[in-house]
């Protein structure tokens, strides 16, 4: 029996132990570790979701024990399974492993994905905040006027008690969003598509949750997480790359891996990126995948009231992954800012609070926004304490869902949305001839 530790974020990590190593006898996964994400460490995954084989669970230590757990347990095998990740630090981690004495593994697409009995449409990316959720809407957008029943499976995002964690979750209306106790991550991902009427479905164990979406839906659209490569066996794989951060579709893991798999590459942001940025991620693609349908799209910018921004010092808030893993210093709500004539953007280190302090600490490159980090009630406390404490005349929010909803801001504030806009229509083309070709074969 080989010992193996499976390092993960919450989400891929529980999808390679379910699909690939939960009914193995030659297998005993000991334990996982966590990054990226607060507050996922220090837990168990439940006996009642990691099966008879582990009638204790399966504990989830941080990262930075991974080389004494290696010693401790004599650990086999080492399994990185999270996503957005620079190739050199994928190396990095890949090298401490070797030195502690135990193999370093990947497992791929063949070994993780599942085959759905209906068409699955996926949306992937090639590096977080890539536009990826904006297109996923879109996307099922232009199935349902196809006449197709839409069923939306989400990426896991599993951050709250595993015990107490659905294995099959499914979002039919706002009231689910209390039920599952979501995080502002999640509402950012599930509640556009509940606004269009859409189904979503996510969770932890995705063959059942497969299972119970396919039983109600036309066609699956797979909406990814960070720049993971689907669960699913995709009959179409759309892949979304961002010239704001043109290199990346080839520096990132498993991003690189979306791009070459991909049928269809949109290359986003096109209206507020350089013209010789858009150009070098087009070479990538010919490089990377020749045979890649290549779209070029804008991300348009829109707000509730743009003279209100004029003149007033402004505190952005922006979505949370995207600032942080992702990288980006910047998003549409610094953009709107800027071009409706805000006097100041404020640093908001100087006033942060808590956990909020603590991730503008480790992410210094968050100098001119706040990233809406709420991860759990205390960090949602903290974000809201955050933002009274600024000396903002106005608060811009820029995440996909309206923060109002779940917590109080006593200042005044304008929404600022955006959507995908391709610059010469043709993704409902492509999808009316996938979909006759899916119908025919």
């Amino acid at each position: 029996m080989k010992r193996v530790i499976i390092m993960g974020a919450a989400g891929r990590d529980f999808h390679n132990f379910n699909v690939c190593f939960r009914s193995d006898p030659a297998y005993q996964v000991v334990a996982f570790t966590a990054a990226q994400i607060p507050y996922i460490e220090d837990r168990v995954y439940p006996t009642a979701l990691a099966g008879p084989a582990y009638p204790r669970g399966v504990p989830i230590y941080p990262e930075s024990a991974l080389c004494h757990l290696i010693e401790e347990h004599q650990i086999d095998q080492v399994v990185l399974a999270y996503s957005d990740i620079a190739h050199a630090e994928v190396m990095h981690i890949a090298s401490q492993v070797l030195a502690c004495g135990a193999d370093f593994c990947l497992l791929g697409p063949r070994s993780t994905m599942l085959r759905a009995q209906c068409p699955v449409v996926a949306v992937t990316s090639v590096r977080t905040g890539s536009g990826k959720s904006q297109t996923t809407r879109y996307v099922a957008r232009l199935l349902a006027e196809e006449g197709r029943k839409v069923v939306v499976i989400r990426h896991p995002m599993p951050y709250g008690r595993l015990a107490e964690e659905a294995a099959v979750q499914r979002y039919g209306d706002y009231s689910d969003l209390d039920k599952y106790d979501c995080t502002i991550e999640e509402r950012e991902e599930y509640e556009p598509h509940l606004d269009a009427g859409r189904i979503v479905y996510a969770g932890i164990d995705y063959a059942e949750i497969l299972r119970q979406a396919e039983s109600e839906a036309d066609i699956i659209v797979w909406d990814g997480g960070n720049n993971d490569f689907p669960f699913l066996v995709p009959d179409l794989h759309i892949v979304v790359a961002d010239p704001h951060r043109a290199g990346d579709e080839i520096g990132y893991h498993p991003g690189e891996t979306n791009l070459r798999m991909a049928d269809i590459v949109i290359i986003n942001k096109v209206d507020s990126a350089e013209a010789r940025k858009v150009q070098a991620v087009e070479a990538s693609i010919a490089r990377c995948n020749p045979g890649a349908q290549v779209i070029l799209a804008n991300s348009p910018i829109s707000i509730d009231e743009p003279a209100l921004v004029k003149g007033k010092k402004v505190l952005v808030i922006e979505d949370g992954p995207t600032l942080t893993h992702g990288g980006m210093a910047l998003g549409a709500g610094v953009l709107a800012a800027e071009r409706f004539g805000a006097a100041e953007l404020i640093d908001p280190r100087s006033f942060a609070v808590g956990s909020i302090a603590l991730t503008l600490n480790k992410w210094p490159h968050l100098s001119r926004l706040l990233p809406a980090m709420g991860y759990s009630r205390k960090q949602i406390r903290d974000l809201e304490e955050t933002i009274d404490r600024s000396p903002a005349e106005l608060v811009l929010i820029a995440t996909p869902i309206d923060l109002r909803r779940i917590m109080k801001i006593d200042k005044p504030v304008v929404r600022v949305k955006y959507e995908l806009e391709e610059i010469k229509p043709r993704l409902a083309v492509l999808l009316r001839d996938f979909l006759h070709s899916a119908e025919s074969s």
